[in-house]
């Protein structure tokens, strides 16, 4: 008998201990779904702002296209020969270092 009660003890312990380990892992379960949805939450955010600016760009767009097409018709640019080449690659007589900001000075 004391063989009995030796086995119905680890019994009922490995049940305690298991339970114990489902229960935890109910927990972990809901506090993964619980992530996921804050997350899925803040992408759907995201989603719509990215989808305002889209809109606003798109709009953004369609203005200065509007404007340039407007402005095409009129531009003496456009109607003039181009200018010759020593004119567009000529070199300057200035001379400035590449980068100016204080920091980067040695």
């Amino acid at each position: 008998m004391l063989f009995d009660s030796s086995d119905d003890m680890r019994k009922v312990q490995r049940r305690e201990k298991n339970r114990i380990a489902a229960q935890k892992s109910r927990l972990r379960q809901t506090q993964k779904a619980d992530t996921l949805h804050l997350e899925s939450e803040d992408l759907e955010r995201q989603n719509a702002a990215l989808r305002r600016e889209i809109k606003q760009l798109t709009e953004e767009m369609k203005h200065f296209a509007s404007m340039l097409s407007s402005h095409e018709p009129l531009c003496s640019i456009l109607t003039s020969p181009p200018p010759p080449p020593e004119v567009l690659y000529a070199t300057h007589s200035f001379h400035q270092p590449h980068i100016s900001s204080p920091r980067f000075q040695h």
